[in-house]
């Protein structure tokens, strides 16, 4: 009897963690939908839970208000640009490819081609309406993003490695915002190339 209690109170936890991660998700999804066509600070609340199916209750309960939930989505972008740039270096470093200039213009390219993607809700991030504390939360995971470049690219720990990595991270995020702005998927790929040169350059 107890066994069994324990059983349905296991299944009622995991039903209520997969409706709260659904929920949240939705909620995500729908912001990205306003954010995209009335900016920050037009985005109305109200048209956001709806598109959602949710409620302002659910909106204030998972995220705490509008400012949270544009700074989540912010979050959950960047933690899926990372998540495919690990993939696919992993998977370049499983077929073979152990040049580590190499492996950053694969990770490179993914990062790119999700902007591409996904460069409606780039260009959000980049135009200046955004929330308090964006920035600082931007400059935080841009420092990381340097650290994790570092590594990858085996740069020296010394004021030059440090620069350099810093530099074609630069290279790369200042591309990264032109690919969203480009006119077409050519002019995007163009951008990508010229990046690539650019990187080569400074590191060797």
């Amino acid at each position: 009897m107890v066994r069994k209690t324990s059983e349905a109170a296991t299944t009622a936890g995991s039903w209520q963690w997969t409706r709260t991660a659904v929920t949240r998700r939705n909620l995500l999804d729908a912001a990205a939908q306003v954010f995209v066509e009335h900016g920050f600070t037009d985005a109305s609340i109200s048209d956001i839970v709806a598109r959602a199916g949710s409620s302002v209750g659910s909106l204030y309960h998972h995220f705490g208000g509008k400012t949270e939930l544009f700074l989540a989505l912010w979050d959950d972008y960047q933690n899926e640009h990372e998540r495919l740039v690990a993939s696919a270096v992993a998977k370049a470093r499983k077929a073979g490819e152990s040049d580590p200039l190499a492996l950053f213009n694969v990770g490179s390219r993914s990062y790119f081609d999700y902007t591409w993607k996904n460069r409606d809700l780039e260009l959000v991030f980049i135009e200046g309406d955004t929330p308090p504390g964006f920035e600082v939360l931007r400059r935080e995971r841009g420092r990381e993003w340097v650290r994790q470049n570092s590594v990858l690219l085996g740069a020296s720990d010394d004021t030059l490695g440090r620069l350099t990595v810093a530099v074609i991270t630069d290279i790369i995020t200042v591309s990264g915002q032109e690919v969203a702005l480009a006119a077409s998927k050519r002019e995007a790929d163009e951008v990508v190339q010229a990046a690539a040169i650019l990187v080569e350059r400074v590191v060797r």
